[in-house]
């Protein structure tokens, strides 16, 4: 766990958020820097290696969501649990901004957090606490084989834990007819079709 007061910072952007249950909410995003998963489709590559991304102070990091009107903070990656967020999280929700993560689950959280996106991969196991934490599971679907491997995931998240479902972006053509089929046997299940791409937006 990396324990200091500044994060290594890819970039920061506010738009909506395109995935899951807040789809077409406001938020600001704020990308680490650091990912030791590696996957093979990640549309962010340029975010894995954290010492060539500036480390900025967490006050400046809430300052600036404070400064956009932001009512909900997006702290994604790269794999943004590799760093100890508690003070991050202390100073949003001391101004009543909401904390959302997204996370492969790899390393255990840090921080407070009222929502958590699990996105498990493959590339590398996820701990065990992710499981009862998770608020909303999401599973990038690059094969058909991909459905087999939600279900395992799903049968581990607590009963309340929103399932999704999310065609890779280069394969959507092919997953989401596959995806939808899918839903259609098992209707717990919703798809997440990244509107933010379809609005070309961040």
């Amino acid at each position: 766990m990396i324990k200091n007061e500044s994060l290594p910072v890819m970039e920061t952007f506010y738009t909506v958020q395109g995935e899951g249950v807040f789809t077409g909410a406001a938020a600001y995003f704020i990308r680490l820097a650091g990912c030791d998963v590696g996957c093979v489709w990640c549309d962010v590559k340029e975010s894995w290696d954290a010492s060539i991304h500036p480390s900025v102070k967490t006050k400046k990091l809430v300052d600036d969501v404070v400064a956009s009107g932001a009512i909900i903070c997006v702290v994604t990656g790269g794999e943004p649990a590799m760093h100890d967020l508690t003070e991050l999280t202390e100073l949003l929700r001391s101004k009543n901004i909401r904390t959302h993560i997204e996370t492969s689950g790899t390393h255990e959280l840090t921080g407070t957090w009222d929502w958590v996106t699990f996105s498990p991969k493959k590339f590398k196991a996820p701990v065990d606490s992710i499981y009862k934490l998770a608020d909303e599971l999401k599973i990038i679907v690059y094969n058909k084989s991909d459905m087999d491997w939600a279900i395992s995931h799903a049968e581990q998240v607590n009963q309340s834990c929103k399932l999704y479902l999310q065609p890779e972006w280069e394969k959507r053509e092919i997953m989401q007819g596959i995806i939808l089929d899918f839903i259609r046997q098992k209707p717990t299940w919703r798809i997440s079709i990244q509107t933010h791409k379809y609005l070309g937006v961040d």
